[in-house]
């Protein structure tokens, strides 16, 4: 069975263009979120292989959404994703927990090379 994996983002769209990369790959999307809250009740009821997680959120930015998940699991694998390669975020992201980062507009090969290296 493929890795379950959990995408947040506050974009439908994104949600809609990283699940068909992921499906197409043989992941299996257990569950999307649109906001930091959503994702960590998410996570909290699903416990997915893997996060890929939005940055910029109303409610509760991808940062903060990362550090309680991080609470409750410490061994959860999130990758951040977000339309700003701002140093700053990625090396905050990083410190927080994530496993990796990953720029939009979304290259299926970089998704696909990030979620790999992380779940592995």
């Amino acid at each position: 069975m493929g890795k379950r994996i959990l995408i947040v983002d506050d974009a439908a769209f994104m949600r809609m263009m990283l699940k068909d990369i992921l499906t197409k790959n043989g992941y299996v999307v257990v569950g999307e979120a649109e906001n930091g809250i959503a994702a960590v009740n998410k996570y909290k009821e699903l416990r997915p292989d893997l996060v890929t997680m939005d940055i910029t959120m109303p409610e509760m930015d991808g940062i903060t959404a990362l550090r309680e998940i991080r609470k409750f699991d410490a061994d959860a694998k999130v990758i951040m994703c977000s339309a700003m390669g701002q140093q700053a975020m990625v090396i905050d992201s990083i410190q927080a927990g994530a496993k990796d980062f990953i720029v939009k507009p979304f290259q299926p090969e970089r998704v696909l090379e990030a979620v790999a290296k992380a779940i592995r």
